[in-house]
């Protein structure tokens, strides 16, 4: 009888709830990362590190209960699709889209695993989400402000040449939303409202750079924007050397493009705020919430930053009211 009850006690303490042991035995996550850039120094500072910070920070630690497979284009868009399968294979529980290109590739990948897609323009005008509010399928994630962005970065050329008449516009029909009636609306008010006169240009890589910018200079356009993609940044440097080579003012859609593609400004959203957000809402799926269900968010912190160097070399006297207001003056 004795021996019966010391054994039943010891299969009772031995059923006691050990502090830390569903913790430990919790399933490990796992988030696919797909990127359409490389992973530099300045992406993994920007973007990358505050993506695994905020994680961590909110319980989610690689090498404990958390796994980030990692896959770059390298700035060529037509790899995605491949890598994006290659994530699915690993079954991750969600995958991070990181810009417009990998969040159509992940969309186009899968319907059922949660997306998140961060930064992208407008969500409902790509076909991401219904609404901002209600995504209503797999993908939320944050948006960078889109085609508002554009007539800040109009106006700023403006600013720093008042006497701009023609202003070409660079982008990625790749990454670009489909062309609308809309959007033809907008750049016609953009026009009216800063007396300039857009050129819209495309580029898909570095072989279409020539003659974006032979058109520049038949069009003999005062200006340039370059829309943030990740072909250009891979790319910076030449499009940098056409820029100088034309000596054209441009602004430019990441700060990296001041140091090396010669850039003359830079206003863009806060992208390290972004990959925070993204983290957040990444949290938010892995501990079960329904990406249809969780509200894409817009970004709210605009930076700008100034590049001293190319405006002497261009000879334009930089406003002080824009140096007063730059988070960044590059010497």
């Amino acid at each position: 009888m004795l021996r019966r009850q010391i054994l039943a006690g010891s299969l009772a303490v031995a059923m006691w709830p050990v502090p830390g042991l569903a913790q430990t035995a919790r399933k490990t996550a796992r988030v696919g990362f797909l990127g359409g850039t490389t992973p530099d120094a300045s992406v993994q500072r920007v973007f990358i590190e505050p993506f695994r910070q905020t994680l961590r920070e909110l319980g989610h630690e690689e090498g404990r209960n958390l796994v980030i497979d990692f896959r770059f284009a390298e700035g060529k868009t037509e790899r995605l699709p491949a890598l994006a399968a290659e994530l699915l294979a690993l079954g991750p529980d969600v995958l991070m889209a990181m810009g417009p290109a990998p969040a159509y590739a992940a969309k186009a990948a899968t319907h059922t695993i949660p997306i998140v897609a961060a930064p992208v323009d407008d969500p409902v005008e790509m076909g991401l989400a219904a609404t901002m509010a209600r995504p209503g399928g797999n993908v939320t994630g944050v948006s960078a402000w889109g085609i508002e962005l554009v007539a800040k970065r109009l106006q700023l050329l403006k600013d720093l040449v008042p006497a701009v008449q023609r202003v070409g516009i660079l982008g990625n029909p790749n990454t670009l939303p489909p062309p609308s009636a809309a959007g033809d609306r907008r750049f016609a008010e953009f026009e009216q409202r800063l007396d300039v006169k857009i050129l819209r240009l495309y580029a898909r890589g570095p072989d279409e750079f020539e003659a974006a910018f032979a058109t520049l200079a038949r069009e003999r356009a005062g200006g340039l924007l370059v829309l943030a993609d990740a072909t250009f940044y891979v790319h910076r440097a030449r499009l940098g050397e056409l820029i100088a080579k034309n000596r054209l003012p441009s602004v430019w859609g990441d700060k990296s493009y001041l140091l090396e593609g010669g850039g003359l400004a830079w206003y863009q959203s806060d992208f390290s705020a972004i990959a925070r957000r993204a983290a957040a809402l990444a949290d938010k799926i892995l501990k079960g919430a329904n990406p249809g269900e969780i509200p894409f968010e817009q970004a709210t912190k605009l930076e700008l930053a100034i590049n001293l160097k190319a405006a002497k070399a261009l000879g334009i006297t930089m406003p002080q009211s824009l140096l007063v207001s730059a988070d960044e003056v590059i010497q």
